[in-house]
């Protein structure tokens, strides 16, 4: 949530924030401002509530800010409701934050993340002086800024350091200095920020792709450091003021890759990317000649001796990523015999229960960022637990910070609304799950198991040649007040990601239940034409599952199945029937969710609304 965006260089800085600024549009927003610096003039501060393209037209696409150095950001809002004053930058003067203008301040800023004693520090400000114009907590971190470095007489960065230890909660700032032209100041806690580099610029933003198309040399600044930014050097300190040396990271992603390439929305990119990029993740982890692969997690750092160790797995996520530790908790623990227990990250961390101490934790997440997450890791570090992160963020926080990284490569993904990570996150657990297997002795065919994942994303493919049904159906049920999903084991998890598609980017209330529980209440809810999806894919659950769905059909639902080809026809019991390939029922979800990504993008477009970037929601959730 919330983007940031810094440049200093040669070149005008005001195009090049926009450009960067669109580029994090996915990561959601409600305001935008940019604050440009020209020589030694004061800043020139432009903010704007809703699109970008307000503040495009405001600035002229940029053109009428002189100067080579300034700093951006989209607001999410957190504290205060979304406003032109509320927007940042915000200055350290006692401005009108009116939206536009010279600003005579000491310091100019912006953040992302929260400031949870803000209000504390506020009394301490006005204490002292300062008035406030807006609601928010960033302005009380600006002005916390400028008061320290006033009243020590210091220099920036120790301003900074002097600062941070006194906010608790996450940040990542950037600041410009009246005293200081040419310069950009920053520091982090909690929330993501990376540095690009050039021989003449520096380009300063909260994700990769904001600055994909100007370098792929990047640094990444650790957790409370802090760092000056000049044209075309960085220089990177600790909290005691000491420089801190760093190895500049070469980004693989290539900036094509950001881009829509010819589709109408990113999400349906990302949809048709699955067989690629999951078939890129596999072969990562799969090593050999053809018809004698092998798991190898020496990438990982993860021994068959240390595999062989672990007494228990829990698993810790957030939103989709959770739902695929649900449908690895079905798959490990079956092909294991190790007990999997799948925790919501923001209960996990807050759970008072004793941890097995020969556990792994794995923490599964996109961006690697994701505050609950990263606080649970932390909570399993200090407890002494090994850790495993599933991320796709090459250098994020939990990346950096587990035990063992296990990278998914799906490469950028710019839809709120996850596909392509949350099918390498699965394909993660799978191979996770048949490694276990194999070293633990619970299986004996892993090569079985392996052929069965190597032949997945040509299934996925074949699964998304036969879009076309879905967009009939969908374009069928685009008013639909209330959809329920259902199944039984995996069938169960792969509703939890179907009814999450659907309810976040079509804005259809949507509930995922487990079918047994349907009799405890939730079938008072059905009524004549209420769509009730049901999946099918597990052998020794299918009939269950369809009594349960005939049970709603006899109250007046509409009834689409999810099965797979050749095993049962349920035409003859359902009103719309989808078949997928068939595939080993320990790894269906990969290929059954194909469908529920598809009916979820349709009918949202069917809706008229806006597929990549849904209402009230972020890409990145930095903050509790």
């Amino acid at each position: 949530m919330c983007g940031i965006v810094g440049y200093v260089g040669n070149k005008q800085a005001a195009p090049i924030l926009l450009e960067g600024l669109a580029k994090l549009e996915y990561r959601g927003y409600d305001s935008a401002g940019i604050a440009v610096r020209d020589g030694d003039k004061e800043a020139e501060v432009v903010k704007t509530i809703g699109r970008l393209k307000n503040l495009a037209e405001k600035t002229d696409n940029g053109k009428a800010l002189a100067g080579t150095c300034g700093i951006g950001h989209t607001r999410w809002a957190t504290h205060g409701e979304p406003s032109q004053t509320n927007a940042h930058p915000h200055v350290s003067g006692n401005c009108t934050g009116s939206g536009s203008g010279k600003v005579e301040s000491l310091v100019v800023g912006v953040h992302n993340g929260i400031v949870e004693n803000y209000q504390e520090l506020k009394a301490k400000m006005e204490r002292h002086g300062y008035q406030f114009y807006s609601q928010t907590d960033t302005e009380v971190l600006i002005k916390l800024v400028d008061y320290y470095y006033k009243k020590y007489k210091v220099g920036p960065i120790d301003a900074l350091a002097k600062t941070i230890v006194r906010v608790r909660g996450s940040y990542a700032l950037a600041v410009m200095f009246k005293d200081h032209p040419g310069k950009i100041f920053v520091a982090r806690k909690d929330s993501p920020m990376i540095i690009g580099k050039t021989d003449k610029e520096v380009f300063l933003a909260s994700d990769v792709p904001a600055i994909l198309d100007r370098t792929r040399q990047v640094y990444y600044i650790g957790n409370l450091e802090m760092a000056e930014l000049s044209a075309g050097d960085v220089v990177f300190y600790n909290l005691d003021g000491d420089v801190v040396k760093k190895e500049l990271t070469t980004i693989e992603w290539d900036a094509e890759a950001a881009e829509k390439g010819g589709y109408e929305h990113f999400m349906m990119k990302e949809i048709h990317e699955q067989p690629k990029v999951v078939m890129d993740t596999l072969r990562k982890y799969i090593k050999g000649d053809e018809g004698s692969e092998t798991v190898d997690f020496s990438d990982i750092g993860l021994s068959d001796e240390e595999l062989k160790k672990f007494s228990s797995i829990y698993i810790a996520a957030c939103g989709s990523a959770w739902h695929v530790g649900m449908q690895a908790q079905y798959v490990i623990e079956e092909l294991t015999d190790v007990p999997v227990r799948v925790e919501l990250a923001s209960e996990f961390r807050y759970r008072k229960s004793k941890l097995d101490k020969n556990a792994l934790v794995i923490i599964i997440s996109q961006s690697g960022e994701t505050a609950d997450s990263l606080a649970a890791l932390r909570m399993a570090k200090d407890a002494g637990i090994k850790t495993l992160a599933i991320v796709n963020v090459v250098g994020s926080s939990i990346a950096r910070e587990a035990d063992y990284c296990m990278y998914t490569l799906a490469g950028p993904e710019i839809s709120v609304a996850t596909t392509k990570a949350y099918s390498c996150q699965l394909m993660c657990t799978y191979l996770l799950a048949v490694k276990l297997g194999t070293v633990r002795g619970t299986i004996d065919n892993a090569k079985t198991y392996i052929d069965e994942l190597i032949a997945i994303p040509a299934k996925i493919q074949s699964t998304l040649e036969n879009k076309e049904r879905i967009q009939w159906f969908a374009a069928k049920y685009a008013a639909a007040h209330d959809i329920f999903f259902i199944g039984r084991g995996i069938d169960y998890a792969i509703c939890l990601e179907g009814s999450l598609k659907m309810k976040e980017i079509s804005y259809i209330h949507s509930e995922a239940y487990a079918a047994g529980e349907l009799k405890h209440g939730t079938i008072s809810l059905i009524e004549n034409n209420t769509l009730v999806i049901g999946s099918l894919t597990q052998s020794d659950l299918y009939e269950k599952t369809l009594s349960n769905m005939m049970e709603c059909k006899s109250r007046g639902a509409y009834l689409m199945g999810l099965t797979t080809f050749g095993k049962y026809d349920v035409e003859d019991s359902v009103n719309f029937a989808v078949y997928v390939p068939k595939v080993d029922e320990h790894f269906v979800g990969i290929v059954a969710i194909i469908p529920l990504q598809l009916l979820g993008y349709y009918l949202s477009v069917s809706k008229g609304l806006d597929v990549d970037k849904p209402r009230n929601l972020a890409k990145s959730v930095t903050v509790e």
